[in-house]
């Protein structure tokens, strides 16, 4: 049995060579595995909450994009999509919100800390502080729970998110009595390299000192990789190389023996700018072939939102069927029954939905389901023999339809036995299928009562 593994990126800026090795490159060599399905997006809704200024935020889904499928993702192995694209999140993350505790939100560790922060400038404690700021947790969670992840690697700053979105998920299943989500498990990379930048420090684009991936070309990796700080030893001086930033950078690209004999030089005496010109080079055998693939990307955008594209059909295969299981959970777009009326009233009862037996033009036999309106809500495959719909059609009756129905884009499916049996019409849009799709549902269940 396949673990499902997502990972999601926000979209505020271009990825560096530290995001590579410790966030992408990991999580691409995971999507290979044969046991895990991976599902990776790019979170362009969790971006609004951080940046204002949408040409940034439209260039990094560019830029991400890219860099993921450069680094050698797989569209075909994992689930790659925009958050942007799967419209049941958001219509999850607001369900959720209703269920989420304010309290909950209270203790979330950012919203903690912008309060702290306004205390200690001596403003008012919400001031600046944006429901997307402070509701950021919900809607991790329903990036999670809308696949029902098993595992979600993150890094140690998102761990309380994570335990968030298991007490959600927790409360929305006791409140509506099934286990409808998965309670997701926090990986924590402990050996996934955490880079050093130009100053020593973690490199971040907060502190300014990173190394490019893909920006610019080889002449500004080398450009970067020339300006990090390195202590006055001199040529010939042994170096240590357990607090040299260029031997952490190295061994993160090298193989055993390339890093080992990268550190015997250290030890040896190299000078600091032949050692830098080494770690140059060890980075651009990886990098170059990289980077021309990303160029070649991004100079034809269209590319990459044909992946992407697929990739959300892909997800949605699975989201559109849940978030209707979630809708009719919570009490959305359930059609009703309208109890029959007594004989005081004077009103006779509604109609019921019924299904219809005819002999198509071509003299074979088929039979529709119609709607408590009259409208066809399924239409059957062709029979040669009349009793073979007849058995199918009481087949349905008796409820076995319900686990066979199937969402097809705009319309829905009827599978018994692994065969397609009956269809329903195309509709104009999601909402009047999934409207549809819950009178199929009635529909059956009233029959097999």
């Amino acid at each position: 049995m396949s673990t499902r593994v997502l990972t999601g990126i926000t979209t505020t800026g271009t990825p560096h060579l530290g995001n590579y090795a410790g966030a992408i490159r990991p999580a691409i060599a995971t999507s290979t595995q044969s046991n895990t399905d991976a599902f990776y997006f790019m979170a362009d809704y969790h971006a609004l909450i951080k940046c204002d200024d949408p040409a940034r935020v439209a260039r990094s889904r560019l830029e991400i994009a890219a860099t993921w499928l450069a680094g050698g993702l797989d569209p075909e192995r994992a689930t790659f999509y925009r958050q942007s694209d799967i419209p049941e999140i958001p219509e999850l993350c607001w369900i959720l919100t209703c269920v989420t505790a304010k309290g909950l939100m209270n203790r979330a560790h950012a919203y903690k800390a912008s309060v702290d922060q306004n205390t200690a400038k001596g403003v008012e404690p919400d001031d600046g502080i944006t429901m997307g700021l402070f509701s950021y947790p919900v809607l991790m969670a329903a990036d999670i729970l809308m696949f029902n992840a098993n595992k979600v690697p993150v890094g140690r700053d998102q761990v309380q998110h994570l335990e968030m979105a298991r007490d959600i998920a927790q409360r929305f299943n006791h409140l509506y009595g099934r286990e409808y989500f998965v309670l997701p498990e926090v990986v924590i990379e402990e050996s996934v390299a955490t880079l050093p930048g130009l100053d020593g420090r973690k490199m971040s684009k907060s502190y300014n000192n990173t190394i490019p991936l893909f920006e610019g070309d080889a002449a500004s990796l080398r450009a970067a990789v020339m300006r990090i700080v390195t202590d006055s030893r001199q040529p010939g001086e042994p170096k240590d190389p357990d607090s040299s930033h260029l031997y952490t950078l190295y061994r993160a690209f090298a193989a055993p023996e390339e890093a080992a004999a990268f550190r015997e030089q250290l030890e040896a005496g190299i000078g600091w700018g032949d050692a830098k010109q080494a770690l140059y080079e060890r980075l651009e055998r990886d990098i170059a072939p990289m980077r021309e693939h990303y160029q070649a990307l991004m100079a034809h955008p269209e590319r990459i939102e044909d992946i992407l594209q697929a990739g959300a059909q892909k997800a949605r295969t699975l989201a559109t069927p849940f978030m209707a299981e979630l809708r009719d959970a919570v009490g959305l777009r359930r059609q009703v029954a309208v109890p029959a009326t007594t004989k005081a009233s004077g009103k006779k009862p509604g109609k019921a939905a019924r299904f219809v037996s005819f002999r198509d033009d071509d003299g074979k036999f088929r039979f529709r389901l119609l709607g408590t309106d009259g409208q066809e809500l399924l239409l059957s495959r062709s029979f040669d023999n009349p009793k073979e719909a007849g058995a199918l059609m009481q087949r349905l009756q008796s409820g076995s339809g319900l686990d066979g129905l199937q969402i097809d884009g705009l319309s829905y499916n009827i599978v018994v036995d692994g065969q397609t049996v009956a269809q329903g019409p195309t509709s104009t849009d999601d909402m009047q299928r999934d409207t549809l799709v819950a009178q199929v549902r009635q529909g059956l269940t009233a029959l097999a009562g």
